[in-house]
């Protein structure tokens, strides 16, 4: 059972900072579909927090913007813009995968980006797409009376399961990333069922066709394998610049395993990230407008 003494519902963030300063014992909340799951199927035992702030109305934290090739997503944007928001379909197109994996439409409403950040688990389904998008988090607290802001990228703000670089009564305010117009994205998810579950590894693809159809841009992030959610930097190098050949993508699809840091299933992990990559590019590729050849090439690894 989770309980609380005092739910307080702050208009702006200086009040919710104001009432985080004033309070010896607090959480903040937005959507809480993480927290109120594990009260109330036992996993905590009963969670008692004597102040709960809930954050999902401050209209600064619900900003949604896209100008100027970035995007800013308020820390309370719920994962259901990811599929009505027209302006965000098209600069981040990592994310509509995502949204629809993540969650049914019910939760997608109530579930926010920020809180997915800031729960900070290694199979968190949002973290790879803003990894993509290299997102950076922007974080406020009251200090001597006025409010100090400070962005980091989300690379470094996660450093492990559950913990963030956050300090106790910092908040996350929004995350600011690329906007990926003219790109094609990917999401696939694989848990102990088909969606509406935790990910068991989960893996972002982004990709922009330049002149003669080399791969001009190719970013990944995988998660659920290790820790936290990473970039596979050394796989998006030897992709980019180039047409993809089979043998070239049956040369980076090897070097999957290296990114499986997972205690427990690695065989299994090891197993499903390469058919994810794969199967990433195809459908990436083809968003971002390749033609039936390149497509057939992608096509034709994953068929081995």
């Amino acid at each position: 059972m989770l309980t609380c003494d005092h739910y307080l519902s702050p208009a702006s963030l200086a009040d919710a900072l104001a009432a985080a300063a004033a309070a010896p014992d607090f959480r903040f909340v937005a959507g809480a579909t993480d927290l109120l799951p594990w009260a109330r199927e036992g996993r905590a035992g009963d969670v008692h927090v004597p102040v709960m702030i809930d954050v999902a109305n401050i209209p600064e934290l619900k900003e949604v913007r896209v100008a100027e090739g970035r995007v800013w997503l308020g820390a309370a944007t719920p994962l259901q813009r990811f599929l009505d928001h027209v302006d965000l379909i098209g600069a981040m197109p990592g994310m509509p995968d995502c949204a629809i994996w993540f969650a049914d439409s019910q939760i997608r409403e109530s579930a926010t980006i920020g809180g997915n950040i800031v729960n900070a688990s290694p199979a968190a389904d949002g973290i790879p797409p803003l990894l993509t998008a290299n997102a950076v988090v922007e974080l406020a607290a009251l200090r001597a009376g006025a409010v100090r802001r400070r962005r980091m990228p989300l690379a470094d703000f996660i450093t492990g399961p559950g913990r963030t670089v956050a300090e106790r009564d910092e908040i996350v305010v929004g995350i600011a990333c690329d906007a990926l117009n003219g790109y094609g994205g990917a999401f696939e998810k694989v848990g102990h069922r088909r969606s509406l579950v935790i990910s068991t590894v989960c893996l972002s693809v982004v990709v922009r066709i330049g002149a003669e159809e080399a791969l001009e841009d190719v970013r990944l992030a995988v998660g659920g394998v290790g820790p936290v959610p990473k970039r596979m930097t050394e796989i998006e190098r030897a992709l980019t610049g180039h047409p993809l050949t089979s043998d070239g993508l049956r040369e980076v699809a090897g070097l999957c395993d290296g990114f499986v840091r997972s205690r427990s299933r690695q065989d299994y992990r090891k197993s499903v990230v390469p058919g994810f990559l794969r199967r990433g590019l195809v459908k990436a590729m083809r968003r971002a407008g390749a033609s039936a050849a390149m497509g057939a090439i992608a096509e034709e690894v994953a068929d081995d």
